[in-house]
């Protein structure tokens, strides 16, 4: 189905039914279709607080996929994680409703609004995107926003404003961001990631050169990183106004780096002026990146230096994101979405100037092809934990067919142990943890539900 083809579904009356309805990003997108004044249905495979939300503001929402779901429908919208198979798409196709993927959905919503912010990247996503967020309200843009994570300011992970703005976390897998429109494309940087989807990194580079192409020719902004080769190699010769950000090269860059109990200070200059002087909540150089690149796109947009001082400042860290879980045995733990190599390094560099005695990560690997073919990269990251703990690889999308397991890692990674179920590594923490330490929850999966046992008694 054809972009130009959704944008005809999507007015008020029309009765549009989304399936995963209870998603971190179906759920928002329910709410802005239904306040948009489409009759709303979905249907999820679980009851959850989402549901209950959306069913508190009309919403029929269904438990289970089945056929009648889709009865009078007039569109379905989808997540990537809905096969062609589902009952639900069977039936739509064979009464003629048109199914359309979620990233589509978006992308003719975001046509409507003057500013639209996207912010890609194979790491960074989330807390970039909150950072922005954070700046916006500061800047009293009373945007609608679109995080893949819970954000604390917000309680969740959206919001529907009622400015000119909307701000979009924008995965390249699938290349679901090329369905976008964004005025202000922002990328952080670029790995090779998501190789069940993509070739190779030069298949990747060349679908965030597109997303950078999506920008108007004569007035949008590309926002990227001066100090990653792979993105300055992908927009080689790009026709767009473009501002780049790094910590010593590009247009925004950062001036007398202090850190104070392991967090950040540093001024924000925008050529070679200064533009704001950040203090942050959240530690790691990693994030001075995140913070510059949200600057750069908070001048993209025209927002004060004032506004994004005081955004940045008030910004604690998004859900899932190096988030406090609570204590264990004296021991602090912490929750982390990492889960490619670099993230990981990115996250455990970070936590070295906090004061720890010792950093145990516990880590359980997203998909059996990110583990295989960055196996190398995983062993060596994670021998800069003081003691790393590997649980069975969270399987996502995918079926075990290519050999890799965690044990494997284990066996690669000196000192480590292997913990083959969430159970099991609970109870390895809990005998480990020790006053002094630190132990990170590390993963995309739903090694986060381990905390709740090692923390609640």
């Amino acid at each position: 189905m054809s972009q130009r083809l959704i944008d005809e579904y999507l007015r008020p009356g029309v009765r549009a039914h989304l399936m995963g309805v209870g998603g971190v990003s179906m759920e928002p997108l329910a709410e802005v279709l239904n306040g948009m004044g489409l009759r709303v249905s979905g249907s999820d495979v679980r009851d959850s607080e989402a549901v209950a939300r959306l069913r508190g503001l009309g919403v029929r929402v269904y438990i289970g996929h089945a056929p009648e779901n889709v009865a009078g429908a007039q569109l379905v919208i989808r997540t990537a994680a809905v096969h062609d198979d589902n009952p639900e798409i069977v039936a739509a196709r064979a009464q003629g409703i048109p199914v359309f993927e979620r990233a589509q959905a978006w992308g003719a919503i975001m046509k409507d609004y003057r500013h639209a912010l996207c912010v890609a990247g194979t790491h960074g996503k989330t807390t970039t995107t909150s950072m922005c967020t954070h700046i916006a309200l500061a800047a009293q843009a009373d945007p609608t926003v679109m995080i893949g994570g819970t954000l604390p300011l917000l309680g969740q992970g959206y919001r529907v404003g009622e400015g000119d703005t909307i701000i979009l976390e924008s995965c390249e897998y699938c290349n679901s961001f090329l369905s976008f429109f964004p005025t202000v494309a922002v990328i952080l940087n670029i790995e090779e990631d998501h190789l069940d989807f993509f070739k190779d990194l030069a298949d990747i580079q060349k679908s965030f050169r597109a997303f950078a192409e999506l920008t108007p020719r004569e007035t949008g902004v590309v926002v990227a990183n001066a100090e990653d080769g792979n993105t300055m190699a992908a927009l080689a010769g790009l026709e767009r106004r473009t501002i780049t950000f790094g910590l010593n090269a590009g247009d925004v860059t950062a001036r007398g780096l202090t850190w104070e109990k392991g967090l950040p200070r540093f001024e924000v200059l925008y050529g070679g002026e200064v533009y704001c002087s950040a203090a942050l909540r959240v530690p790691g150089v990693h994030n001075v990146k995140n913070a510059l690149a949200a600057c750069a796109a908070a001048i993209a947009l025209g927002w004060s230096g004032e506004a994004a001082a005081r955004g940045l400042g008030e910004f604690g860290g998004a859900g899932r994101r190096f988030e406090r879980l609570g204590t264990c045995n004296g021991a602090q733990v912490y929750d982390d979405y990492a889960h490619h190599p670099g993230e990981i390094r990115a996250l455990l560099e970070a936590v070295r100037g906090l004061g720890y005695q010792r950093v145990v990560c516990a880590f359980q690997p997203h998909t059996y092809t990110r583990t295989k073919a960055l196996f190398g990269d995983f062993v060596e990251v994670l021998k800069l934990a003081d003691l790393a703990v590997l649980t069975d690889i969270y399987a996502a999308r995918e079926t075990d067919d290519l050999g890799v397991s965690s044990a494997q890692l284990a066996q690669a990674v000196p000192g480590s142990l292997y913990c083959p179920t969430l159970a099991d590594l609970a109870a390895t923490l809990r005998q480990e943890a020790r006053p002094g330490d630190l132990i990170l929850l590390v993963g995309a999966g739903n090694i986060n539900t381990v905390g709740e046992q090692l923390t609640q008694g």
